[in-house]
């Protein structure tokens, strides 16, 4: 019988990819940006980098969900524990959502904000605040929900790793991707 015993390695590759610009966007939000002025002309640069990852995580999003539902993937991962095995599910898809509505959210305050043309075409000015647009508020509570995922899904992979000790990190790696699940017989005359 042949087993799936990792990821489609499109999704190896997204997988990695989202996670750097994921953490990679949140740090530019929550720790660069937040401290320059709207009138400073570096948080120009900074929000066009802001911007261009958000849109770009936002599209590698959708194609990972969109290889997710169309490839064989293994089993899902056990911890023998229904709880934790029950946080687990749902801190992932609540790692899409709080993904999209941090993506969406952004762009929508880009929108309020008339940000394309003030940062691609230098036509117009910063708002002094982005406070100002309520859907603001919006993005930070995602940034929040997704930093606390992110911490959670890490701990997940330690715990994995390092207590349970059932290589579930291999499952995210390339390599061979099938194998045979040995049989009762062979296993019992293994013995």
């Amino acid at each position: 019988m042949i087993v799936i015993r990792k990821y489609h390695p499109a999704l190896v590759v997204l997988h990695w990819l989202l996670a750097f610009l994921i953490i990679a966007a949140l740090f530019l939000g929550a720790v660069i940006m937040v401290r320059i002025s709207n009138s400073n002309p570096m948080k120009m640069e900074a929000l066009r980098n802001h911007g261009i990852a958000g849109v770009l995580i936002l599209v590698l999003t959708l194609a990972r969900l969109t290889v997710r539902e169309r490839t064989d993937r293994p089993a899902d991962a056990t911890t023998h524990n229904p709880w934790l095995d029950r946080l687990a599910w749902w801190s992932h898809r609540l790692l899409y959502f709080a993904v999209l509505g941090m993506a969406l959210s952004g762009a929508f305050m880009a929108y309020q904000a008339n940000l394309v043309p003030i940062l691609f075409e230098h036509e117009g000015r910063l708002p002094a605040s982005f406070w100002v647009y309520p859907v603001r508020t919006v993005h930070y509570a995602f940034s929040r929900l997704l930093m606390g995922l992110i911490a959670l899904h890490i701990a997940g992979a330690l715990y994995h790793t390092f207590i349970l000790r059932d290589r579930l990190l291999r499952r995210m790696s390339f390599g061979g991707r099938t194998g045979s699940r040995p049989s009762v017989l062979s296993t019992e005359m293994g013995r």
